[in-house]
Formats: C-alpha cells, structure tokens, sequence
C-alpha cells in the first residue's frame, strides 16, 4: 500500500520538531509494510534558489529515516517542476498512485486532491481550523475523510462549530522504536519546546480576536520555576528578545535557544531524551476551546519514558490527569503536579511510557485510521 503526505517541511527545514509530526506518522505507516511518500508543494511566491537548499538540507535529515529519496515536489495545481532544477526529485507522477493522500495541509487545490484514488484531511489545529472555516479564513478542498486530533470536534461537547464536515477523532501518534526509554541525566531539568511569538486568532463566534500565543499563556505561570526544586528549562525562539529573555531569567526558568538547539529531528530527540520530563503550558485557544488536545511533542516525551505535567484542555477519554501527565489549570496545581512527579519519579516514568503505548503508538493509530479512510 502507498501513502502519500502532504505536510510543510521544505519551507521550514530548521524546525526539528516540526518534522517530527509527519516523521511519527511515516514511520508508523512504514511499520504496517506502507511505501510512504512525502508530497511538498511550492508556490511561485517561493524562492527556487532557496527552495532548492532546503531540498537537500530535507533530504540530508530524512536520511537517518530510510526517507530521503521518498520525497516528491509539485506546483499547486500537479504541474511538474523542472526535474533538472531539483536534484532529479520527482513530481506528482510518483505518488499520484497510492492508495491513499494523508493531507497535513489546509491549502492543496481541489484539482491536486483529485489526483488521488482516496483524500484524507487531517486536522491539527482543533477547534481553530473549524472557527477558520466557519468564518471563511481558511477554504479546504473536498476530501473523502476529515480527520481530526481533537476530541471534542464535531461532538455534543464541543465549544465550537464543526463547519458541517464529519469529523473522525484520531489520536497523534509516536513511533515508539524511533522513541525508545531513556535514563535520565543526573540534574536535568523539566524541558519544553516553545514558539513564544505568533499573531492573534479568530477563536470567538462573534469575531472577538485574542493572543494565542505561548507568550501570553507563559504568562501566569512564570513564578512556577521560582517555586519548585526542579529546574525546569524552554528551548525558545523566545531568546531572539532580550526583555523577554530577561524577565523569563529572572523568574528563574532555563533558556535555551530553540533556533540552535532542536533545528533537526536528531537534535530534537536528543533535547527530550536528555530531558526529566516536558513542563509546559499550552496556547490560550485549547483551554479556552476545551478541546481535548495534546501535543505531538508530548508524546514524543511521554515514549522516552519522560512524564509530562502540561495545562488542562478539557475532558478526555485517553489523557489523565494524575498517572505519567498530569494536567494543571492553575500554578498552585502546576506547582503540585512537579512535586509528585519528583516525589515518585521512577514510577511516573514507568506510567509516561505505559501511557504512550496504550493510546498513541503510531503502528497501532495508523492502522485504525487507515482502516477508516480506506473504507
């Protein structure tokens, strides 16, 4: 069976963690025996010159993956690219075939997607995708099957409009052999990684904008640091501002350089399996939306054996609140959460990969949405 993914990766090649969210997916569907494909789009916006770097600094980290030569590129609309301009990599004629397109993007043309025997769209941004749609931000082609990592979406429960699509919930997932447990370095503190800086987003019914970024949800929590015995630590872009970076210091977090510590999947890896566990808020939109959301990066965390204390975001059938994560809806329960981690730390430990294993093993995700999207 061929799988094809259209994710954004060739546009932002420095994110190390970013990649990790169609790397987790690949590798799970290449344990079921699947030929999986990575489908990049460019645009004429694109600088080719640059465009054509980051091919080859892709290709260079999928390599550890077996993944470097399953890479197609195309225009919008399934034009070919000129082979010669891109190392020989293919067009859409490679993937064209597979059985299904697992689509991570919200912007493939309904001309592209047709291509396809079977489309599935995957939702990422639960709650806001939705709100974008409904309030026209966002046009998403047809797809066969709509997806989604939120549990609330499409439900009863949810804060928010379905956009009259029929959502399926699915887990994120991790490859837990990409992850395996690992000791903990003596003095490691609680780690996150953190985009500080986005724009405003549309999350209200009526309009209403607010901040939804980790800036503003690091907000209430900065004295948690002061607090706890644990040295807790953000990989951050946070650094490129040297107010924000000094307040952050002074309430006596960690920095480290998000542009320079995780810029490549294996640094990733190396930065949460160094790490006692994953510290972090979460971005306004998913308390506020109470959508039931977990990060990708948590996960990542959770399989190295490594518990995780993050923000509450509402009722969930698979998320604990108190057994490998814990989830906090104010400091003095943030405060409380580490405190019993380090209390029994060996046994939480046990309990975040136990975790990871029950729900979120990318073989076992990948083969029931493929199940669904195949029917």
């Amino acid at each position: 069976m061929r799988v094809c993914l259209s994710y954004y990766t060739l546009g932002y090649p420095q994110g190390g963690g970013h990649a990790w969210v169609f790397l987790n997916w690949a590798l799970g569907l290449r344990a079921l025996g699947c030929d999986v494909w990575l489908l990049e789009i460019v645009v004429p916006s694109d600088s080719m010159t640059q465009m054509r770097a980051n091919l080859d600094l892709l290709r260079s980290r999928l390599e550890p993956f077996g993944l470097d030569h399953s890479i197609a590129v195309t225009r919008q609309s399934g034009e070919p690219l000129p082979a010669e301009q891109w190392s020989g990599c293919p067009g859409l004629e490679a993937v064209e075939d597979a059985d299904l397109l697992l689509d991570f993007r919200y912007d493939l043309s309904a001309e592209l997607i047709r291509r396809f025997r079977r489309s599935a769209q995957m939702d990422i941004d639960p709650g806001l995708l939705q709100t974008w749609l409904t309030h026209k931000q966002l046009n998403v082609a047809p797809h066969d099957v709509y997806f989604t990592i939120g549990e609330t979406v499409g439900t009863p429960a949810a804060k928010f409009p379905d956009a009259g699509l029929p959502w399926q919930y699915t887990p994120p997932c991790v490859a837990l052999d990409a992850w395996p447990v690992c000791p903990t370095p003596a003095e490691a503190p609680f780690t996150t990684v953190a985009h500080w800086y986005s724009g405003s987003w549309l999350v209200e019914a009526d309009g209403t904008t607010y901040e939804n970024t980790k800036g503003a949800a690091w907000q209430p929590y900065l004295d948690v640091a002061q607090r706890v015995k644990t040295p807790l630590e953000l990989a951050t872009d946070a650094c490129s501002d040297p107010a924000e970076e000094k307040k952050l210091r002074d309430h006596g977090w960690r920095l480290r350089d998000s542009r320079q510590a995780v810029t490549t999947p294996a640094d990733y890896r190396r930065y949460v399996q160094q790490s006692r566990g994953e510290f972090t808020c979460v971005k306004p939109s998913c308390v506020h939306l109470q959508n039931a959301w977990v990060s990708d990066r948590s996960l990542c965390y959770l399989a190295s054996g490594k518990p995780v204390v993050i923000e509450h975001t509402g009722p969930s059938r698979l998320l604990p609140d108190a057994a490998g994560m814990f989830r906090f809806r104010t400091p003095d329960e943030a405060v409380r959460c580490l405190e019993t981690v380090a209390a029994n730390y060996d046994r939480q430990c046990r309990l975040a990969r136990a975790l990871a294993e029950e729900h979120f093993d990318a073989r076992k995700v990948a083969a029931r949405l493929l199940e669904r999207a195949l029917a």
